[in-house]
Parts: C-alpha cells; sequence; structure tokens
C-alpha cells in the first residue's frame, strides 16, 4: 500500500538511481530539461518487456522533448541482462529502494513466488517532472496492465510544455 499521494505542483524529493551506464542519475533538481521517469516492475515482468520495447522503438520523439528514464528494483544484474537482450537505448535504472518507491506514492508488491522475484517491488508509474524539479503529471497503477498510451502522453507533455500549462489535479 501506498503511503503518500504525490503532490503535482510540488518539488519532488531528490532522489538518485544508479544507471546501466556507470552513472548516477537524480530526480527532483533543477536541470534544463523536463524529464519522464517510467517505473517498471522488473525483468520478472513480460508486459513491463513489451512496454519498454514500445517505448524504446518511439524514444526518438520522446528525446526531443525531455529526457527519458526507467528505473526499477532489480539488481544491477537482471538490468543488464534486460539490457543485453533487448538492447534499449534508454537510461536504464535499477536498485529502487522501497523508500523511493513509497516517496513517489507507487504500489509496492510482493512477490507471489521465488519464480517471479525475491524481492518487493513497485507497480508501474510514469512521472513527468519540469526542469525545476517540480512534479507536473503522475500515472501510477497497482498491477501490470495498466499503463499510459505512450503516444497519446507524448501528445499531451509535448502540449503542456509548448503551451507552458499549469499542473492539473491538484485537489
Amino acid at each position: 500500500m501506498t503511503t503518500a499521494k504525490p503532490h503535482v505542483g510540488a518539488p519532488i524529493e531528490p532522489t538518485s538511481f544508479p544507471s546501466l551506464s556507470g552513472d548516477t542519475i537524480s530526480i527532483g533538481q533543477p536541470k534544463d530539461r523536463w524529464t519522464m521517469l517510467f517505473v517498471y516492475r522488473g525483468k520478472h515482468c513480460p508486459r513491463c518487456k513489451r512496454y519498454l520495447n514500445k517505448l524504446n522503438a518511439v524514444l526518438p520523439a520522446w528525446t526531443e522533448v525531455m529526457d527519458v528514464l526507467v528505473v526499477s528494483a532489480d539488481t544491477k544484474e537482471k538490468a543488464q541482462a534486460d539490457m543485453d537482450e533487448f538492447g534499449w537505448d534508454f537510461d536504464l535504472c535499477y536498485g529502487m529502494s522501497e523508500a523511493q518507491m513509497r516517496a513517489l506514492g507507487l504500489y509496492v508488491s510482493e512477490p507471489l513466488s521465488e519464480a517471479e522475484t525475491t524481492e518487493n517491488f513497485a507497480e508501474p508509474g510514469a512521472f513527468a517532472i519540469r526542469p525545476d524539479g517540480t512534479l507536473m503529471l503522475v500515472d501510477i497503477s497497482n498491477g501490470p496492465a495498466a499503463r499510459p498510451d505512450l503516444e497519446e502522453l507524448l501528445d499531451g507533455m509535448i502540449f503542456n510544455i509548448t503551451n507552458n500549462r499549469p499542473v492539473r489535479g491538484t485537489a
């Protein structure tokens, strides 16, 4: 169960994730561009792979507009195995802690069996973060089947960025 609902319009809690590129990538701090953070369940989830493959296919359109960051609670080894298999072009981060999951208001699941995975993991989420580090848009799910359509989401984000739209749904 989530502990707090993220507050759109407010600064996102500064946090960092290790990346397979060897860098540490941070969110919640001022930067030059918008960031879209996608949280996925991990290596054990075939729906995640299909979604991330779709993201990778449209990634050039996304990166024209904003930085794209993908993270899970997986170990470096599991994340690397997925990267080796799929060859994604986005920044793939790993090691998301349960505290980080809860700070984003994500649903956290326990594995159904060791065949699934061995540690708690986050259910999917997408977070649009303004260059000033404030949260513009949140989409979270309590399971793998509900995720935003990538083309619609990008179209909406282009509209929001181009027109400097205010945060909606603050209450």
